[in-house]
């Protein structure tokens, strides 16, 4: 039989015999609907709640939206322009919310905002620099000791729209809601002092309740409260199109596209495997910085010993170089281990994960890195996924059986018993 095992756009084929597959857990499909129809439903307000219009009438300055940067499958073209009309003669600012990823080219802002919109507002677009002080504004620190600073823009505003997708992500739980700010226009002092809280076990994916870097997140929220602020969090299907949207106020929009995510990015498996594919479609596939999420998935089917195959281009390279250097110079998982018991730098919580999901099984890889890149971070590279699953098979035995998890950057297996 023949699978084919998303690569890049597209996807590759993959000879396998049939009995030999376990099981192949694609992107459910959801039912398809007019976003534009749907979305402008959901604006529209309902239950006593104000509606989208209301909200940008009553606005008292110029409204900035904060809209998610490349790495993530977002729609915010879309949704920019269902809603551009409503933009008309109104004072608005577009911020692209990146974190500390790197500013994105133009390229990646027509990815972004789509070419009609970004045209249309190209002198009101502006991204995010972590890392430039002169940018940011104090607001104070979190009872868990994060320095809190935010991008001057988000500071003087008193008007904003978030705009954002919700998904698992393997420490804050949940993405979307609070990290549009949280990360999204945080200084880099900010979201190092939250991710060094993802070192500790009970920040994990679909964890909200007593998870740190969620809580010091929502903490910091609260330093916010005195601004307007109107979230549009959307679901989306496996073509990244809207599926459902909800739209409002923050935490109450943030946490209904939560239920409603959770239904549909967990899958229950009856067992774990030999060996689980783990292919990180586009725009998941941005860098190995990013893959490393379908890597953490594809571990949670993976029986200790198994081996786990990435399949990523890994487009833009490594990504942030400071996980992979404690990885390089490392000579065993344990030692990157002992070395994020010292100083934290922001990037070694990523090199932590991936240590001990290398200290469980096996971490192969299909990318369009450098084969001493992936060595260098404990994953064997093969240069193709029939020569990396042929090899597994081969080295796990007759009744080895493969998990393909096709969309393992946001599907999350859990595994009944435990």
């Amino acid at each position: 039989m023949y699978i084919d095992v998303p690569w890049d756009t597209g996807s590759v084929p993959l000879k396998l015999d049939r009995d030999r597959l376990g099981e192949v857990i694609e992107s459910r499909t959801l039912k398809v609907r007019d976003e534009a129809a749907h979305l402008n439903a959901i604006l529209a307000g309902r239950d006593g709640r104000p509606s989208f219009d209301e909200f940008l009438d009553s606005a008292e300055g110029r409204i900035l939206f904060l809209v998610n940067d490349a790495t993530r499958p977002t729609p915010s073209g879309r949704v920019i322009e269902i809603i551009a009309d409503r933009l008309r003669g109104r004072d608005v600012e577009f911020m692209v919310a990146t974190g500390a990823h790197k500013l994105p080219g133009e390229t990646e802002l027509e990815q972004i905002f789509g070419r009609n919109m970004r045209e249309r507002f190209i002198d009101r677009i502006s991204s995010h620099d972590a890392r430039d002080k002169a940018s940011l504004v104090h607001l104070g620190e979190t009872s868990r000791g994060t320095p809190v600073w935010v991008n001057r823009h988000l500071a003087d505003a008193t008007d904003v729209v978030l705009i954002n997708s919700v998904e698992p992500h393997y420490f804050a739980g949940y993405t979307g809601g609070r990290k549009s700010i949280f990360p999204g226009v945080a200084g880099f002092a900010t979201i190092e002092g939250n991710h060094k809280l993802a070192l500790d076990p009970a920040a994990d994916n679909l964890a909200l309740e007593g998870n740190p870097v969620h809580e010091d997140m929502m903490e910091m929220m609260g330093m916010l409260s005195e601004k307007r602020m109107y979230s549009i969090q959307m679901v989306l299907d496996h073509q990244h199109r809207i599926h459902y949207a909800y739209a409002g106020d923050l935490e109450e929009s943030w946490r209904t596209a939560v239920e409603h995510a959770d239904g549909h990015y967990v899958v229950e498996l009856n067992t774990r495997y030999d060996i689980v594919v783990a292919a990180a479609p586009y725009p998941m596939d941005y860098d190995l910085y990013q893959s490393q999420k379908a890597l953490e998935n594809g571990s949670l089917a993976l029986k200790d010993g198994g081996i786990l195959i990435l399949v990523s281009k890994c487009r833009h390279g490594i990504g942030d170089e400071t996980f992979f250097t404690l990885m390089a110079k490392a000579a065993t998982p344990d030692q990157v281990l002992s070395s994020i018991l010292g100083d934290y730098v922001l990037g070694f919580h990523k090199a932590g994960r991936l240590a001990l999901i290398a200290k469980r099984g096996e971490m192969w890889g299909v990318t369009s890195l450098p084969d001493e890149d992936l060595e260098a971070a404990f994953i064997r590279p093969f240069p193709s996924v029939q020569r990396a699953v042929d090899a597994a098979l081969a080295r796990k035995g007759p009744e080895a059986k493969v998990l393909f998890l096709m969309d393992a950057s946001i599907t999350v297996p859990r595994v009944n018993g435990g």
